[in-house]
């Protein structure tokens, strides 16, 4: 049960949403609404990108009981490696000699792997097991490194720029035993580099050969037995300390996901901590190299299993909102977070009166605006372990009643053998309907796969101004989802580089107006369960053909006006460069 000070406005939100959509925007492409087109095309073989992932097999004592507990690993990070204009995917694969992918984009919507090639193929062996990836320009040289998460040692690859990396881990300072699952980078001190934050699910033991069964969580709702989180700060000279305790990070939790975003628009990045087994977190930045825990006033504490923590400005007001995924089956019916922004450092739940609150076992859960009407969309993936017809939900229930049970002890929880648990379940595609509330269009544009999914890598992979999907799902192959929305609809891009800022601009916000309205959109560094999506920032404009004003606050503290452009292009822009003459960005092949 959430024990929240915050009592959303049910009445209020569905009064304004049976007025519907506000008129600046309309729905450009509603002449295309036609019932039973699909706007999405699955092309994975067709691109070359289907590699399937495959689930980490244990030997040790406790192997069959984690087998049903660590279906984890699949995911997906999105970027431009090799400078070429068109983005590219690196994705992992979990068993012990799996190779992990890097998939060059050609241009023409296929893929090449090249990761052998690059230097980036090896993440597995006995004693490590890749479970995420980040990219992220940790040097400013304009070139985005890759750091692989993983249960064990996580490596990170300096991008050398001419299609290869290095493995730069020990010189850096980042060569530490972790069960990492989730990395972000965002600038917390504004000294313009980007500072690494890494969430972990177990403790820091061997789970390969644990020297003991006690490492499981200490309780359903409030385990603090967890990895929790560290923080490593960016010493601006190829090198990072870990300033967890410093900087006011303390969290004990089972961590799935972690966001961050500029909540009270201040100019410091906020974090959120999507925790399994124990409270979400949500942290201040205080503007001075450290966080306060507000948890208790901002969002209240809570006993649901936080998967996942995107931040976006659903309803166009102005203040980022976040997305969390939590579990609603049939023995645990928790339902998801909409934590609406009220710009006071507090968040309401507004998801049961959004339509979006019952995604079943949920994991990444992604803002995107698929049909460029100007609202952002939402994404989710969800499924456990999809299996065999016998359900696992009655050895769950006799282990949870007996009195006494050490949760924390791996022999005391069923293996799962065969059975399912939350399987099969349908994604959800939910449209925004005007900032109040949602519509599931998974079926309708063939996007309500079963599979067990797991990251959501959203990203523009054909520069064509309609945002595509890369889906990993566990132990199964991808999907390749390319957006192919009939054209009508208008939008604009930008990629931004930063100079006082860190190379990458993460963190900076972009507010774009035209016909009296204005949207909010920004770079974040890797928000978003099992996956990254673009840093690359999209608008969708829906009918307006014409842009008014753009406005870009750079973590520097630099605010940046720039005339109007015309639509339906991508444009680079440099923090402090002359903005009298920006033309539309092009690719260099």
């Amino acid at each position: 049960m959430r024990l929240s000070p915050h009592n959303p406005a049910p009445a209020l939100l569905l009064l304004v949403a049976m007025l519907g959509t506000h008129p600046f925007v309309g729905n450009a492409a509603a002449a295309q609404n036609q019932p039973g087109q699909r706007w999405f095309e699955d092309v994975t073989h067709k691109a070359g990108a289907s590699a399937r992932h495959h689930t980490r097999r244990f030997d040790n004592p406790y192997a069959e009981i984690m087998q049903g507990y660590t279906k984890l690993g699949a995911a997906a990070a999105v970027a431009d490696f090799d400078g070429d204009g068109f983005e590219d995917i690196f994705v992992t694969d979990s068993c012990s000699t799996c190779k992990n992918h890097l998939y060059r984009n050609n241009g023409n919507f296929t893929f090449t792997d090249v990761a052998e090639k690059a230097g980036v193929a090896n993440g597995n062996d006995e004693a490590n097991a890749s479970s995420g990836a980040l990219w992220f320009d940790y040097n400013n040289d304009g070139l985005p490194d890759l750091f692989v998460v993983r249960f064990g040692h996580s490596i990170l690859y300096e991008n050398l720029g001419n299609g290869k990396f290095r493995d730069v881990t020990k010189e850096a300072g980042l060569d530490r035993y972790m069960n990492a699952i989730k990395a972000i980078a965002f600038d917390y001190d504004n000294d313009g580099y980007v500072d690494l934050f890494i969430g972990c699910y177990f403790q820091p033991i061997n789970i390969f050969h644990p020297g003991t069964p006690r490492f499981f969580p200490e309780s359903f709702e409030n385990a603090n037995n967890g990895g929790g989180v560290v923080v490593f700060h960016n010493n601006r000279n190829g090198t990072f300390t870990e300033v967890t305790e410093r900087v006011g990070i303390h969290t004990t939790g089972w961590t799935l996901d972690l966001g961050h975003g500029d909540a009270n628009n201040d100019g410091w990045e906020d974090l959120y901590v999507a925790n399994d087994f124990g409270t979400d977190r949500f942290y201040v930045n205080n503007g001075n190299g450290t966080f306060t825990d507000n948890t208790e006033s901002a969002i209240g504490f809570d006993t649901k299993k936080g998967m996942n923590a995107d931040w976006g400005d659903f309803d166009n007001d102005g203040l980022l909102d976040i997305y969390v995924t939590n579990i609603t089956d049939d023995y645990m019916r928790e339902g998801n977070f909409l934590w609406h922004n009220n710009g006071n450092l507090t968040f309401t739940d507004i998801s049961r009166e959004t339509g979006t609150d019952d995604t079943g076992w949920g994991w990444a859960g992604k803002f995107f605006d698929y049909d460029n009407d100007g609202w952002l969309d939402l994404y989710v993936m969800n499924g456990w372990v999809s299996a065999g017809k016998e359900s696992y939900v009655p050895d769950i229930f006799a282990m949870v009643t007996k009195p006494d049970i050490d949760f924390a002890d791996a022999r005391n929880w069923p293996p799962i053998g065969n059975k399912s648990l939350s399987g099969y379940e349908k994604k959800r595609l939910f449209h925004n309907e005007g900032g109040h509330i949602f519509k599931d269009e998974a079926a309708r544009h063939g996007l309500d796969s079963t599979k067990d999914g797991r990251g959501i890598a959203v990203a523009d992979f054909d520069n064509d101004g309609r945002l595509d999907l890369f889906v990993s799902n566990a132990d199964d192959e991808p999907y390749l989802y390319r957006n192919i929305l009939p054209t009508g609809a208008h939008w604009m891009g930008f990629l931004l580089e930063g100079t006082k800022s860190n190379r990458a601009a993460v963190g900076a916000q972009v507010r774009l107006t035209a016909n009296g309205q204005t949207w909010l959109r920004y770079v974040n560094g890797g928000n978003g369960f099992a996956s990254q999506s673009t840093t690359r920032v999209h608008f969708g404009l829906g009918k307006n053909t014409k842009i008014t004003n753009i406005e870009i606050r750079w973590p520097s503290g630099l605010k940046q006006v720039v005339p109007a452009l015309p639509v339906d292009h991508w444009y680079k822009i440099v923090e402090g460069q002359p903005t009298t003459n920006i033309q539309p960005w092009e690719t260099k092949r």
